[in-house]
């Protein structure tokens, strides 16, 4: 009867893809299924007589002991080992993963265990897998949802999704993408995903903006695809929040646009230099060209008036070669003047100086060019006005501006000077009532070599007004201007009481 009773067990044991492992109460294996040998790597029969011990690697012996001795009192079918893992030896000194189930017997008043023992390597590894594609998931630094393809709830967020939209997972199952998408509603966004519902793309990428619980909105760049989780059809959606993204691109485009109105500006800057370069030309052919041919005139006819008498018309030739010769020595200070502002190499030298001096000097000379009828008021109450400045530099600015004054108001005019002074500044103000200036000229009044329209026809250069605002703002002063075409213009010099 024992004889077919073990029979019955071998036939049993062998038809179990598991092994088998029956051991008695001193952990002696009395039997073993083929399985077992071949999970183990032993041959058939190898095994038996030995101690369950030779299947167990040393680092567990000591707790196996206590574990089995236990499980032998209180002997009741389970599942070994539960929230543990266990591990075999095999024959060949390699380790592996185990499942073992145990089951008490006893025959003929012996008491046995039998093992049921699973190799799940295969299966420790696609949990392995499984855990680590789980962790990527959940600690990527880009958002992923999971949606359902039917419903559009979610039904899985990760860590990273979760932070920054401001939901915990139980919240976000709740919702679908059209309660993050406030550009978007229901048929817009089932118009989006058609051509991947349709199978006519494999993946969507398109950029929208996406709303916090808080209500904050960020842009984010959305890669969509389907899915299959279980049994049923789910979009997975890989989120790129692009803010940096965007800002970078918006500052690009500033720049981008910030240069192209820089280099527009150049290019116009480029274009009035070379008009400027072409009216200077002309001017300097004109402004040479006119005095050099009334000094060559008056030269041929000294020739004529020989005699004594003839003296009075000798001197008025002589006169005007020697105004024309003045006339273009101005020309040429005032050439030379723009080149060493540019380069910089005016060197100031202020001084302390009564201001009626300097204006003494230039009515004085200006007296010489009024025309007929013209008169200059001389300012009043400037006696104890003091400044410490390049003297100068402030005759050469107040003559420039007394001198057109004169050249652009007709004959029987008044020219008005007035002087006032404060604790810090003092202000030079020069009043005609001749031509004015174009309204549409006043903005380049100051630009080098520029003239109003209604002056053309008079002497200049359009180099004297640039020359007086550069030295003036060099000393931290200033000129400027208010005019009316036909009725005059008052220009004012500012000028600080002391040079730096």
């Amino acid at each position: 009867m024992f004889k077919q009773n073990q029979d019955i067990f071998n036939t049993l044991a062998e038809a179990l893809a598991e092994g088998v492992i029956l051991v008695d109460k001193s952990q002696t294996i009395i039997a073993t299924n083929s399985s077992t040998d071949t999970i183990f790597g032993y041959e058939n029969g190898e095994l038996e007589g030995q101690t369950l011990e030779i299947l167990i690697p040393k680092d567990y012996h000591g707790t196996h002991e206590g574990h089995f001795k236990g499980y032998v009192k209180n002997t009741t079918k389970r599942q070994m080992a539960v929230g543990r893992d266990l591990y075999g030896l095999k024959k060949s000194g390699e380790t592996f993963p185990v499942e073992v189930g145990l089951n008490p017997l006893t025959i003929y008043g012996n008491t046995y265990v039998l093992a049921l023992v699973k190799d799940i390597t295969e299966r420790k590894k696609a949990e392995q897998e499984l855990s680590h594609w789980a962790n990527i998931f959940n600690e990527s630094l880009n958002e992923i949802y999971i949606f359902d393809c039917e419903t559009y709830n979610f039904v899985n967020v990760n860590q990273g999704a979760q932070k920054n939209i401001g939901y915990d997972l139980t919240e976000l199952k709740s919702l679908t993408p059209l309660d993050i998408k406030p550009h978007y509603n229901k048929e817009q966004f089932v118009e989006k995903v058609k051509p991947l519902v349709e199978g006519l793309e494999e993946k969507l990428i398109f950029e929208t903006v996406h709303q916090r619980k808080d209500g904050t909105t960020y842009p984010v760049e959305i890669h969509l695809q389907l899915s299959i989780l279980g049994n049923k059809k789910v979009f997975v959606a890989v989120i790129l929040d692009i803010t940096e993204r965007k800002n970078y691109t918006e500052k690009l485009e500033s720049t981008v646009e910030k240069r192209t109105i820089e280099l527009k500006k150049a290019l116009a800057k480029e274009q009035e230099l070379n008009e400027l370069k072409t009216k200077f030309l002309s001017l300097v052919s004109h402004e040479f060209k006119t005095p050099l041919s009334g000094i060559l005139t008056s030269t041929m006819l000294l020739e004529k008036y020989k005699l004594t008498e003839q003296q009075d018309k000798r001197d008025k030739h002589i006169k005007t070669i020697s105004d024309k010769v003045h006339y273009l020595n101005n020309i040429l200070n005032d050439f030379l003047s723009v080149e060493r502002l540019e380069e910089g190499r005016i060197k100031y030298s202020p001084s302390s100086f009564k201001i009626s001096k300097v204006v003494n000097e230039v009515i004085y000379n200006a007296n010489m060019l009024l025309k007929d009828g013209q008169q200059i008021n001389y300012p009043e109450d400037i006696d104890g006005f003091m400044l410490y400045q390049d003297e100068k530099i402030i005759e050469l600015a107040l003559s420039n501006i007394v001198h057109n004054a004169i050249k652009y108001s007709s004959e029987n005019t008044i020219i008005d000077i007035d002087i006032t002074q404060d604790e810090t500044k003092t202000f030079f103000k020069v009043k005609d009532n001749g031509i004015g200036i174009p309204l549409k000229d006043q903005k380049n009044i100051f630009n080098r070599y520029f003239r109003a329209e209604n002056a053309l026809l008079t002497q200049g250069t359009g180099i004297g007004l640039n020359i007086v605002k550069d030295h003036l703002e060099n000393l931290k002063g200033n000129v400027y201007f208010e005019s009316k075409p036909g009725e005059g213009t008052l220009f004012t010099i500012e000028l600080p009481n002391k040079a730096e």
